[in-house]
């Protein structure tokens, strides 16, 4: 098995992460961050400048468990590596990029597109690139390799229609199981497109699921208090689990958080949640109701337009962020649906502020086209991919 190969050089890079600062240098200097003056009273989500302009459009974006940051740039079709203080450290190219993330053996997981003849007819399809980046000279994106290409729709079905064209992959989620080897890195892929039953594998539109080497699993049913649902995902877009950096803090949990684009669902954004009994498994919604606390929350009906990013933090707030797109705004969640940052003990309030914010421009706390989110070590990044740069914010109760 791939997995069990590879378990050497992961250990091997692993202790380079830890031992040798030559790869990475040394720890990164966050002194830069200038803690900006607030009264006691205000709750909210400052910039950190300068912001990170050196790019096309940056789209995507993923908090490594290698400690480094990696963002995948539409329109140079390249994915970019750099620290916590924004230093370029790499870049590599992949053609069609629209995605990045990371599994917890370092690889790189990216979606772009492979130019494929079928039939004597060209077609640019989309596909999943999984990158190495342990080569024979050292660790990173200057010695990375592309190690296998999962190319749609050829990894469930040896036959290929004109509406397998249509067919794109946008997101993917890697899962934690630090118990379960099997489980571990294993990870969900969101896909759209036109098809209403593909190859008796159910519609295109779904969130998929494949093994940590790569093989195609199963679509995702849903099973709602109305029924099983195969049909469940519509226009899904982004997503998250809970598996996020630092590694020593990574959820086991198989749940997950998607973004759907389609113009009529009311709830765009919902939770996932996978349930293991003695009657066998299953994946329901999760769904956030509103509470006193709060003005808002995430199952609102209509709370979002265009929602095209997604993800949680790694830490112990378990916060939850959502980019759209249409409003040029940024959403911030309690764990537990909940809009809004909770007061500090010894405040005296109760109400929840909220931390919510953006508005269309080139401002600190604007955005045009705010897409892929990353959070690491209480730092919020934020794709503005229309503005061509890469925004950074942390909240006020956080500084010391």
């Amino acid at each position: 098995m791939r997995t069990a190969m590879r378990l050497i050089p992961v250990c091997i890079a692993a202790l380079m992460l830890v031992g040798c600062e030559d790869y990475f240098g040394e720890k990164t200097d966050l002194d830069f961050i200038e803690i900006p003056e607030y009264s006691t009273r205000e709750i909210a989500y400052v910039p950190i400048q300068p912001s990170l302009d050196n790019y096309g459009k940056p789209v995507s974006i993923v908090a490594g468990f290698d400690e480094m940051l990696y963002i995948a740039d539409e329109l140079t079709e390249e994915i970019i590596c750099i620290d916590e203080s924004g230093r370029e450290q790499g870049r590599f190219s992949i053609p069609g990029l629209k995605f990045v993330t990371q599994d917890r053996s370092f690889d790189l997981l990216a979606i772009g597109t492979k130019d494929t003849t079928v039939n004597g007819v060209d077609y640019s399809l989309s596909a999943i690139y999984r990158i190495d980046q342990l080569g024979e000279g050292g660790y990173g994106l200057d010695f990375a390799r592309i190690e296998n290409t999962i190319v749609h729709p050829f990894y469930f079905k040896n036959s290929f229609s004109s509406t397998d064209a249509q067919v794109t992959f946008n997101g993917i989620a890697v899962m934690g199981d630090n118990s379960n080897p099997t489980r571990n890195n294993q990870y969900y892929v969101t896909r759209q497109g036109p098809s209403s039953n593909n190859a008796n594998q159910g519609p295109d539109d779904a969130v998929i699921i494949f093994s940590n080497d790569d093989d195609y699993l199963s679509p995702i049913s849903v099973q709602t208090s109305s029924g099983l649902f195969n049909d469940y995902f519509q226009d899904p877009f982004d997503i998250s689990t809970l598996t996020k950096a630092p590694q020593f803090s990574a959820s086991n949990s198989p749940d997950f958080f998607f973004t759907s684009i389609d113009q009529n669902n009311l709830l765009k954004v919902q939770r996932i949640e996978f349930i293991e009994s003695e009657f066998g498994a299953e994946y329901r919604p999760v769904i956030y109701g509103p509470d006193p606390l709060s003005e808002g929350y995430l199952n609102e009906p209509g709370k979002f337009t265009r929602p095209m990013g997604v993800t949680v933090a790694g830490d112990a707030s378990r916060y939850i962020f959502v980019s759209d797109s249409e409003t040029d705004s940024i959403y911030q969640f309690t764990a537990n649906g909940l809009e809004g940052v909770p007061p500090p003990p010894a405040s005296g309030e109760t109400q929840y502020a909220i931390s919510s914010f953006g508005g269309t421009g080139v401002g600190l706390t604007q955005f045009n086209e705010p897409r892929g989110l990353a959070y690491y070590n209480q730092i919020l990044y934020v794709c503005d991919a229309g503005n061509g740069r890469i925004l950074r914010f942390k909240l006020t109760l956080d500084f010391d």
